[in-house]
């Protein structure tokens, strides 16, 4: 091999060490649906086929493949970010992915047994309360988050919103007839924070937890940073809001409820994520676990509900049969979302019973979410919104004041 061409290898080599290296900076390690990874040829480093779970170590580009194909499956959120995971740096994904099976396999075993299905005695109380339910006000709080450039979790000043939704719960709050306390709850992973709501109960030391992310994102090419975040999520986190605008005045429930907006869905269920792992580290009993994320576009039809088959639990997707069946009388369609698509999957991973109703059949759901045009717009509907409002109020006022959990 003569001079010249030596030169030649070397320079082609040198050249090449300068681009790959590019695609290697900032890698995290993520969990995520093991069917979008291998779609994108992303190298799977640990896998489990029976929960259709994958661990691999992204690039920027890798993550922005996954989060495109989510989105274009109507997925919200698509992994999880492990980078600040004690457990995983600890453990490792091995340990991991088989504690998450482990838990997958229980709760088939539930789902396959042949337990009665569970029904609810119809309270007047919890009809009145139903009744209660206002549309226009989830429109004005809609408007009113959506109005926001964006809810970034990575924004310059992530917790703008998060502030100003403090102090307006603050003062909703200030005519409850239940005692509550209200708080913000920092993390490690973001810089933005988590807002949190609990009404202490009565009697019991359980938890009822229900949820939605307060954060938004714009990932469409050339879209600039204008992220309203109308259905994705100002939706569930209206519902939310109604929720405990209506509950905090009704009788101090049994279990505790806790209300909370989580920080940094969109980045990797990075608030939700770090929340769930306190409360296992803390033995907390949390007996269910509410994800309300995208609610107003009614894609597969008005009062049509999606009931998410993944990554929940079989008895609270009973739970849902039976107070669909009681007050709501809408039509569930079971589906499926793939790991990680909202923070239902933080909690489901700690072992905690989840439920994820949503606005439709997966690939019938709002197509404009992670763009500037995920606003209000006739194609979205108030009325169907209301729906998911109602199960929070069910779940606050009934599963909240009953002995029953997950067997």
């Amino acid at each position: 091999m003569n001079i010249a061409m030596m030169a030649l290898l070397l320079s082609t080599a040198t050249a090449s060490a300068h681009v790959h290296p590019l695609e290697d900076f900032d890698k995290k390690p993520i969990f995520a649906d093991l069917r979008d990874l291998e779609a994108l040829n992303i190298p799977v480093l640990v896998k489990d086929s029976a929960s259709e779970v994958g661990f691999a170590e992204v690039t920027p580009v890798m993550l922005q493949q996954i989060q495109e194909r989510a989105h274009s499956v109507g997925k919200c959120g698509g992994f999880e970010d492990l980078t600040h995971d004690r457990e995983f740096l600890s453990q490792g994904p091995q340990k991991l992915l088989s504690n998450l099976a482990n838990i997958q396999q229980k709760n088939e075993i539930y789902s396959k047994a042949p337990f009665k299905l569970l029904s609810l005695q119809k309270s007047e109380a919890i009809e009145s309360a139903l009744s209660e339910v206002n549309e226009d006000n989830l429109r004005s709080y809609v408007q009113w988050l959506s109005s926001f450039p964006n809810r970034n979790n990575r924004s310059a000043q992530p917790n703008i919103h998060v502030e100003e939704m403090k102090t307006r719960l603050e003062a909703m709050l200030a005519s409850a007839s239940v005692p509550y306390d209200i708080s913000t709850i920092s993390h490690t992973s973001t810089k933005q924070k988590s807002l949190r709501v609990r009404i202490p109960g009565t009697s019991s030391d359980e938890i009822i937890v229900l949820g939605g992310h307060l954060d938004s994102i714009n990932q469409s090419w050339g879209g600039g940073s204008q992220a309203p975040g109308a259905d994705d999520n100002a939706s569930g986190s209206a519902n939310l809001i109604e929720a405990l605008r209506i509950v905090m005045n009704k009788p101090q429930p049994r279990r505790t409820l806790e209300f909370i907006w989580y920080a940094g869905e969109e980045s990797g269920l990075l608030g939700s994520a770090e929340i769930a792992k306190q409360y296992k580290a803390e033995k907390q009993d949390v007996v269910a676990v509410l994800q309300l994320d995208m609610t107003l576009f009614p894609g597969s039809g008005e009062f049509v509900i999606g009931n998410m088959n993944d990554f929940t639990s079989a008895w609270l997707r009973d739970y849902l049969k039976a107070l669909n069946e009681t007050y709501l009388h809408a039509r569930l369609i079971d589906d499926k979302c793939g790991y990680g698509c909202s923070d239902h999957a933080s909690w489901f991973r700690q072992g905690y019973p989840t439920l994820m109703p949503f606005e439709a059949g997966m690939r019938q759901s709002n197509k404009n979410i992670h763009t500037s045009r995920d606003v209000i717009s006739p194609e979205l509907s108030f009325k169907h919104s209301a729906l998911y409002t109602k199960i929070a109020v069910v779940f606050a006022m009934d599963l909240a004041n009953s002995e029953a959990r997950q067997p």
